[in-house]
């Protein structure tokens, strides 16, 4: 499931279970290649948000998020695990499966 988090929704989202987030922004080249990625993996059924950092700044800069695409991983609202560029697939999955314990 990819839902597109903001201001209103993002902390109500983050607060349960495991979330991976991306950061991203729509000028961005490695984030344009990243996103076939992350929907493939959505579409297994894996949570990911994004947040378009050009409509939430504020989001971002809470989280110190100044290059793109970024993700930070989440398990029951505290971050347990953070990245940064572009990443592949295998990637993405192998650091989800470290934390699925």
């Amino acid at each position: 499931m990819l839902v597109e988090l903001d201001e209103k929704n993002f902390e109500r989202n983050i607060r349960t279970g495991l979330k991976l987030v991306e950061f991203y922004a729509s000028w961005c080249g490695y984030c344009k290649k990243e996103r076939p990625v992350i929907e493939e993996l959505s579409a297994n059924n894996i949570w990911i948000g994004t947040v378009d950092v050009d409509r939430n700044p504020d989001i971002a800069e809470k989280y110190g998020i100044t290059g793109f695409p970024a993700f930070l991983l989440f398990k029951e609202g505290k971050i347990i695990a953070a990245l940064s560029g572009y990443h592949e697939k295998s990637q993405l999955l192998s650091r989800l499966m470290e934390h699925l314990t």
